[in-house]
């Protein structure tokens, strides 16, 4: 199996981590463990990128009582349900032959894991064959607890192509991310995470943000590098709200060998959907950085 593109191999070979990628990238599997499959009939949340019929690409957010993501086999899962009305991706998930890139992320003990692979719709919900399987560490993730499921919400209450004052806010305030991006051998989703603060917004149209050091496989950046459409999900923990953009990104490289992504706004959607999960106040990371507008202080 070729686990990396030509644009993971070009990050991979300019930050110097060629050797190390191939050694993690053994990690990533078409095969579904029993442990893994344990792991997902547990979750009550699934972030699912892919692109909708424009070819924009999205991130969105799936939740339901456990068990409604399972395993089939070894090489499948099984989703019950769907996504909430007016959710840009409805469409993309009802259509066989969908690219979609999978993430499951437990606040409660800090753990995920990705799944990619290929959407065939199945009554009452889809499935998805497995082309690559793997977890990741608990790097940058904020650990919470579930509190209760919100019955009532308005649905999507905002869309637009750039940032309200309220959504700029909530940009600043986030620790955590999604994102969804794309290259020839398929769709990926991914987590970012952060104090508060370490996604920037420059514009009402532009974010950017640092990439922390990682696993070393770049698949993100090297999406990038390939493809540079890319979708976004800020999940309003307490409130369960959920911020969507979709856009295109790019990798900037500094001299003292940090990188950022800096993301151009095509698309935002805001919802407040009903059955939304809430969850607690975090326990931050102990790996996170301080966020780039509070390097150099003396305080944390």
């Amino acid at each position: 199996m070729d686990r990396y593109h030509q644009g993971s191999l070009a990050v991979q070979e300019r930050v110097g981590v060629r050797e190390l990628a191939e050694h993690v990238g053994r990690s990533i599997g078409a095969g579904i463990k029993d442990v893994a499959a344990d792991f997902l009939a547990r979750q009550p949340h699934l972030v699912v990128g892919a692109a909708d019929a424009a070819g924009r690409l999205w991130a969105s957010l799936l939740t339901g009582p456990p068990g409604f993501v399972r395993a089939t086999g070894t090489d499948r899962i099984a989703v019950t349900g769907g996504l909430p009305a007016g959710d840009p991706l409805t469409a993309a998930l009802a259509t066989a032959g969908t690219r979609v890139g999978t993430i499951a992320l437990d606040p409660r003990t800090r753990r995920r894991m990705r799944l990619n692979g290929t959407l065939e719709p199945a009554p009452g919900g889809f499935e998805v064959a497995a082309e690559q399987v793997f977890a990741n560490c608990p790097k940058y993730l904020q650990k919470r607890q579930p509190l209760d499921l919100a019955a009532e919400g308005p649905g999507v209450v905002r869309r637009g192509d750039a940032l309200t004052a309220g959504q700029q806010r909530a940009v600043r305030a986030a620790d955590t991310f999604f994102v969804a991006t794309t290259a020839e051998d398929g769709t990926d989703a991914s987590h970012r995470g952060g104090l508060p603060g370490f996604v920037e917004v420059l514009s009402p149209t532009e974010l950017s943000w640092p990439d922390y050091p990682g696993n070393s496989m770049f698949l993100t950046l090297g999406n990038l590098a390939a493809d540079p459409r890319a979708g976004l999900l800020f999940p309003h923990w307490e409130t369960g709200a959920v911020l969507q953009l979709s856009g295109r990104a790019r990798t900037e490289f500094a001299a003292d060998g940090s990188r950022s992504v800096r993301f151009r706004i095509e698309s935002a959607v805001e919802a407040l959907h009903p059955g939304r999960l809430r969850w607690s106040a975090p326990e931050y990371s102990p790996a996170n950085p301080a966020p780039p507008s509070h390097r150099g202080s003396t305080t944390r």
